[in-house]
Formats: structure tokens, sequence, C-alpha cells
């Protein structure tokens, strides 16, 4: 095992011992959701992975190491103040000692590294609308990362189609949990069909298996939202258009923040709901491969 992580103790013996571990970004802490909105997820999604018979594992970067299950405090530093920790980013976060929230794509790496293969998250990154050349690196660690990905598909503002088309491309399997149509985070409506439907987290153990058996890598299980927006797309359009000139790795957390303003907080605790529903199947399929 790599120098720099460091799996605790209940976390380690269950994956020794093939018993159920799903892991948990911090992102959402360090920069997705405002406080109390922030911890409350995190806090919600580990109880509801507990609750499933799981064992929930919160990623982050803490001290020069790379920590796969975080206390109370630990979580709290990360909400205190953190930088955004992609794929790229582990080895210089690692390095330089600082408190790094770990996305998507970090967390995947992470996971596999600790044999970690179920993952919650709220939504996945994807190619933005009106700039295809921005596209996330989640979709490309899903190509390349033997990890399931719950989440409520991918993020509103994101162009959907093309995040799809990408997700194809990478071999990467979009599971539908009870659903066809890919969810679009804050809507079950996305527009778009996913590549296969599961039922039940039963079903969705053995597609997982049987697709890993096949040499899949990364999986997206496509989860919908247990509420819905009111007028989701007309936010996310007025969000995109209103920061059309801001890029970089600063560009979805802003929009998610003007469409929490727009919405006049609605989206916050949707948000909250989402992120716990998508821990909740994760630890359920995972208990059913077991």
């Amino acid at each position: 095992m790599s120098v720099v992580l460091q799996v605790a103790k209940e976390i380690a013996d269950a994956v020794a011992a093939g018993r159920p571990v799903v892991a948990l970004e911090t992102s959402i802490v360090g920069q997705g959701l405002p406080a109390p909105h922030n911890l409350r997820a995190a806090h919600e999604s580990e109880a509801a992975i507990r609750k499933e018979g799981a064992v929930p594992a919160s990623v982050a970067v803490l001290d020069g190491k790379v920590r796969v299950g975080l206390s109370d405090g630990d979580l709290e530093r990360v909400a205190a103040g953190a930088v955004k920790v992609s794929s790229r980013d582990l080895g210089p976060v690692v390095a330089s000692g600082e408190v790094g929230a770990t996305t998507v794509a970090a967390t995947m790496r992470v996971a596999a590294m600790a044999g970690i293969r179920f993952f919650a998250t709220g939504g996945i990154g994807g190619v933005h609308r009106g700039h295809p050349e921005d596209q996330s690196a989640d979709l490309v660690e899903l190509g390349r990362t033997p990890v399931a990905v719950f989440c409520a598909g991918a993020k509103i503002i994101l162009d959907l189609r093309l995040t799809l088309e990408r997700l194809e491309s990478l071999s990467v399997p979009v599971l539908g949990y009870g659903c066809d149509e890919f969810p679009a985070f804050y809507t079950r409506h996305g527009g778009v069909r996913v590549s296969a439907r599961v039922d039940g987290p039963q079903q969705a153990a053995r597609v997982l298996r049987a697709a890993w058996d096949t040499g899949a890598r990364g999986i997206v299980v496509a989860v919908p939202p247990p509420a819905e927006l009111d007028k989701a797309e007309e936010l996310a359009q007025r969000a995109v258009r209103e920061l059309a000139d801001v890029a970089g790795s600063e560009l979805t957390p802003r929009l998610l923040a003007r469409v929490a303003e727009l919405s006049g907080g609605q989206s916050l605790d949707l948000n909250v709901d989402l992120v716990v529903n998508n821990a909740r199947v994760a630890a359920q399929v995972a208990s059913a491969q077991v």
C-alpha cells in the first residue's frame, strides 16, 4: 500500500473481510455546499450507509496523507477551508500538506487504491454547455478506474447529451437505477437515455459484477433524485448565461451557487437529499454483492 494512503482500521478490516464499503467524496463539504448543508450532507450520508449495513469511507487529504475514513473533526477541518483536489492534484496537495477536499475523480482513484468499488456522490462532472473542450476529469477517471459511481446523473448545468456521448466513447456503462432516462441532478428528466436499466439492489449488483468480469472499468449508476427542483432547466440556463466568462475548476461551484440563489435556496435541500439517497442506494447494492 502507498505510504501516503492512510485507511482507517474499520474500513481496512471491512475491505479485507469482504464486507460492503461505500466511499464518499468531500468536495461537497469543501466547495459544493455552503454551511450548514455541507456537513449535514456528509453526516447524513455516512448514517444512511451504516443503516444499510455498510461502512462509510469519506476521503480527503489531510496532513500530507490521503485519508480514507474521517472523524467529525476531520470533516470540520475540510468544511473550514480546503483546496479542491481532482486526480491530477493529489500529489501536489499531499506534498504541500494542505487540507484537500476530493472530487469525484480523485475519490474514485483513492477508493480503488484502498480496494473499494462502491462510491456515492451527488452528480458527476461532464462536458460544459457551450464549451465542449471543457470536460471534467471525472469522465476520464470513469474510463480507467474500476469503481461504481452512484449519482443523480450529471449536474444539470452541463451538456448531458455530449457527456453521455463522451462516456460511450470511453466504454463506460451508464445504468439507470429504476429509470430509462439519464437524470439531470435536480430533475429525473435529462432528455437522454441510459445504456441499460437495472431495477433494485440485487439486479444492480449482478450487472456490476458481470460488467467488471467482462472488462469494464468505471460504471455510472444513475439514481433519480427523490424530489425535483421547480423550473430546473430554466434556472440552469440562466446561471450558465450569467457566468459565461467563468472557466476552470471554479465554474461548477459558481454555477451551482447561482442556481441556489435563483431557486431561493430550494436547490440546497434537494442537493442534500439526493446525495443521501445515492449513498443509501450505493450501500444497498454493495451489501447485495457481498
